[in-house]
């Protein structure tokens, strides 16, 4: 018998127009900035990480110093991101090819590495993902390497993940079966997703 597909929560996305205004952003809401992260060439786009416990949370815009990817980008980084937002979240999976098979709306497969980590993530062939970019995106991890295992701790913890949309009932639906994910709220009412995070403050919200 087959074994049942798990997903669990990888990391959460803030997109911005600037990497700088990503990291402004979540520094704002949280009182701790992202440090250090990376480029990505084939998706012409760069990060900055900070920890949330076992999970993790990125800054992500596009590279101005980047060629364009021949490719959309992840995360409708193609069209103006406006203010700085939590757009999107990544739900890991042990291996890809299983979990597409029952989600294919999250996009093909595409192989990246940096550095000693590598990973295949699922990228639509449009760039964005349904549910006015709410659907969760896929990552799988190759090897032990993580970032979180290299991120400083901060003392940051994610507590809750709010998903709304007015049609939240159908993608709770969709995704129940899968989830390995208890902190994970799916809520009626405009597109949105925000997180409550406890920090040495105390809980703060970051939307």
């Amino acid at each position: 018998m087959t074994a049942p597909v798990r997903l669990a929560l990888d990391h959460l996305a803030v997109t911005a127009a600037t990497l700088e205004e990503g990291a402004d952003h979540i520094a704002r809401a949280l009182g701790v900035a992202p440090g250090p992260g990376g480029r990505h060439p084939a998706m012409g786009t760069w990060n900055r990480l900070l920890a949330l416990g076992e999970v993790y949370l990125e800054a992500i815009a596009v590279d101005p110093a980047a060629p364009p990817p021949g490719r959309p980008r992840w995360f409708g980084l193609d069209a103006p991101p406006g203010r700085p937002r939590l757009a999107a979240w990544v739900l890991r999976a042990p291996s890809l090819a299983p979990a597409l098979a029952l989600l294919p709306e999250a996009g093909a497969p595409v192989a990246l590495s940096r550095g000693d980590l590598a990973w295949a993530m699922a990228v639509p062939a449009a760039g964005g993902l349904p549910f006015d970019g709410l659907f969760p995106a896929l990552i799988a991890w190759e090897g032990a390497a993580h970032p979180v295992q290299r991120l400083p701790d901060r003392g940051l913890r994610l507590l809750r993940l709010e998903l709304c949309h007015p049609e939240a009932a159908a993608l709770a639906a969709r995704l129940a079966p899968l989830l390995a994910a208890p902190r994970l709220a799916f809520l009626p009412g405009p597109p949105a997703l925000r997180a409550l995070i406890e920090t040495g403050a105390g809980p703060r919200w970051l939307d």
